[in-house]
This record gives structure tokens, C-alpha cells and sequence, in this order.
């Protein structure tokens, strides 16, 4: 829930941001102080693949502290945060912070960051709960691709509404 995702002139703008916004919110004030914000940064010198990728997206070369990877402001709050040069998030870090509980998802993009989490976590055994009305994808339809998918890795993976949750 970057800013670089919110803005609507950025290369990596997420048209449905603004709609789950709410969503992700009261998320966020249910599951307190248990959350843990996640953050897409670039790295300091892009190896392997990630140097094609970086030519195509020449703006995102920016360090970790740059305002584009700042949390929105709506959001943002003083707790835990991983940062990662991938899209998935699922490693140590994020392990240590989710320990047997199960690992609850929101946010962008769900056709990416969400599904490289979500597949990862579960591969590692962790159980998996994608919160589908607070997840956008680059598109309606890769959001709903994205969401078949990991549902085919029931019952590790398990697609859930903000509802389901909160009640």
C-alpha cells in the first residue's frame, strides 16, 4: 500500500487502489498491533533479470527512503515493516513476525507482490488467508486470475472476504 501504486501518474499506478483503500483500513485497525506492512523498494544495483526489468521501469531506481516507497499517508503508522527487493515478501523476517498464526493478506498488486507472498508462505507451510476485497490487481481481470490461482492451493491458500474477517 506504497504510494508509487496510489498515484494515479505513476508507471505503476493500480486503478482499484483507491476502492480498497477503506477496506485495507479497517483491516489494518482490526488486526492491530499484529500487522505488518510490507514494501516493494528497488535495489541499490539490479542483477540477474531484474536489470531488464529495470530498464523498463528506469523511475523505480530510487533508495528505500525515497517518498515513492513510503506507505500511504492513510495508512501509515509506527510498527513493523519489511522491505524487499522482490515482489514476494515471504522470507525470515516476515516468518518471524507471522510465527504459527496464519498470514493474512491485503493490498497490491494481487496479480504479483500478493500471489509471490501468498504461493511462497504457503510452500514454506504457513497457512494463508488472501483477503480478496482489499487486494487490486493491474486489472479487473488479472485481479480475478490471480485470486483462481491461489485458490487452487486450498487449503493452504484460502480466499477470503473483509467480512469473513471482521465478523
Amino acid at each position: 500500500m506504497q504510494r508509487v501504486f496510489a498515484d494515479p501518474a505513476s508507471g505503476w499506478a493500480t486503478p482499484g487502489f483507491a476502492a480498497i483503500l477503506d477496506t485495507v483500513s479497517a483491516l489494518v485497525a482490526a488486526f492491530d498491533p499484529a500487522v505488518t506492512f510490507t514494501r516493494f523498494v528497488s535495489p541499490a544495483r539490479p542483477s540477474g533479470a531484474w536489470r531488464e526489468y529495470y530498464r523498463q521501469w528506469p523511475f523505480a531506481l530510487q533508495p528505500p527512503d525515497a517518498p515513492l516507497w513510503d506507505v500511504v499517508p492513510e495508512l501509515a503508522r509506527p510498527g513493523p515493516t519489511v522491505d524487499a527487493p522482490t515482489f514476494g515478501k515471504w522470507g525470515p523476517e516476515l516468518a518471524a513476525r507471522v510465527g504459527d498464526a496464519d498470514l493474512v493478506l491485503a493490498g497490491v498488486s494481487t496479480d504479483c507482490c500478493v500471489l509471490s507472498t501468498a504461493l511462497a508462505a504457503a510452500d514454506a507451510g504457513t497457512a494463508v488467508r488472501v483477503v480478496a476485497d482489499a487486494c487490486a490487481g493491474v486489472d479487473a481481470t488479472t485481479h480475478r486470475k490471480a485470486l483462481d490461482v491461489m485458490e487452487l492451493y486450498a487449503p493452504l491458500v484460502r480466499v477470503v472476504s473483509a467480512a469473513e474477517l471482521l465478523t
